[in-house]
């Protein structure tokens, strides 16, 4: 029997992140609103230039440390009310926006509003979709929810750029902010849990021998948020989300300036192709998790992140439109894995019943290190006139993160190798 009702609610997950991606979509309004800065006149954006990113850095830090009460309502109350009560907070940020360039309005409207509602509609998504399959294909399920989140930007980068010029970014912001409420509260309504005693049909389908060997090769885990924080792997966890996502978030948030030296107007291109690599980093990390573990992937995103921050640091300073992208890309796919492996680590460590909440606090190191990450690019890009130093800087940090990560210990590793066999 086909698993069709666990289909529906991936698809519906995927379908709200799709939405909720447009926070990687802010490099493009952040070069309008740095147009304005520089234009100057009635109605612009009076801002500090060095504040430019605030709002996202802050939308970053909010969105992860809401994670946690975010998770323990989606928990609670069901993935539904989790992924609606998202869905109006997004919306009501970007209403907010849309009638002001005041720096503050926009600090509390996309930094606190929209943060907060992203936390909401993010923690519902994945958690529910996992639900309905086994334990071997965790990264698979995930890496396809989450990469609605990363391929965000291929749509609505263009789109947004195409709106701003139409209509004006607060105009923009508007239409955003009523697109919200309408799609993202329409599919949280697909978002359902497996009904009670539910085993997935990968599981009906075995011998009760292999349901055996199934069950005692991953034992059932029910970790406590209380017990999680005394835990070493917990904060090596922590600690490798924050480099890994930190580093990604700070080529994020400025794509789109550093491609505008090379692509002029067509420099929004550079954050839609970001997003395929993004997105298909995260199904791509997803299956080769499932497949070799953890572990050994996390390492190999992490070394190869590193070298790519190096190649960034040379592409920061070249014309060429093609390495800007190329390079953009494919640390927009390591970025990416990120956001697989990690939720589908937290689950295999500390399993479902309180994976909300659980993986809600190790989510709060992709928020640290957004906003440490995308403040220091911004002061450093401010006072060199470059991205160099930033990208040499990162760089550094996820070597560092390489070995830690070869010293995580990955107990589901040999048993995905002995299922298979």
């Amino acid at each position: 029997m086909k698993n069709h009702r666990g289909v529906t609610v991936v698809l519906a997950g995927t379908g709200i992140n799709l939405a909720l991606g447009i926070l990687y979509s802010w490099s493009v309004f952040r070069e309008s609103i740095g147009n304005s800065i520089a234009t100057g006149g009635e109605g612009a954006f009076a801002w500090d230039p060095a504040s430019i990113n605030d709002p996202y850095a802050l939308a970053c830090l909010v969105f992860a440390f809401t994670m946690i009460p975010a998770g323990r309502a989606q928990d609670r109350f069901g993935p539904r009310v989790a992924a609606f009560v998202g869905g109006v907070l997004v919306s009501m940020g970007f209403l907010l926006i849309a009638h002001s360039v005041d720096y503050w309005t926009w600090v509390i409207g996309f930094g606190g509003l929209v943060g907060t509602g992203l936390a909401f509609g993010y923690s519902a998504a994945t958690p529910a979709a996992l639900k309905w399959f086994p334990p071997q294909q965790s990264g698979l399920v995930a890496g396809i929810v989450v990469a609605g989140f990363g391929l965000a930007p291929a749509y609505i980068a263009p789109l947004a750029s195409h709106l701003v010029g139409a209509y004006g970014l607060l105009q923009t912001m508007l239409i955003f902010g009523i697109a919200f409420l309408i799609v993202v509260s329409s599919l949280s309504m697909l978002l359902v849990r497996p009904p009670p005693g539910f085993k997935p049909a990968e599981f009906q389908s075995r011998r009760d021998g292999d349901n055996r060997k199934t069950r005692e090769t991953f034992p059932h885990a029910d970790e406590t948020p209380q017990t999680l924080l005394k835990k070493r792997q917990f904060w090596a966890l922590w600690l490798l989300y924050f480099i890994g996502a930190g580093a990604g978030l700070m080529v994020i948030g400025s794509i789109s300036g550093l491609a505008k030296l090379s692509m002029g107007e067509q420099a929004y291109l550079a954050v839609a192709i970001l997003a395929f690599g993004n997105a298909s980093g995260r199904v791509l990390a997803g299956i080769l998790s499932d497949r070799f573990g953890r572990r050994k992937v996390l390492a190999g995103v992490f070394l190869f992140q590193a070298l790519l921050m190096f190649g960034a640091a040379y592409a920061s300073q070249s014309s060429g439109a093609l390495l800007v992208v190329l390079v953009a890309t494919l640390i927009g796919f390591n970025y990416g894995a990120n956001l697989a492996i990690f939720p589908s680590y937290a689950k295999d460590l500390w399993g479902m019943p309180h994976f909300g909440v659980n993986y809600g606090m190790l989510f709060t190191a992709w928020g640290v290190g957004g906003f440490v990450m995308i403040k220091l690019s911004e002061i450093l890009k401010t006072h060199s006139g470059s991205f160099t130093l930033s990208f040499l800087v990162a760089g550094g940090l996820l070597l560092a993160g390489l070995a830690l990560a070869l010293r995580l210990n990955d107990h589901k590793e040999a048993a995905r190798t002995a299922l298979r066999n």
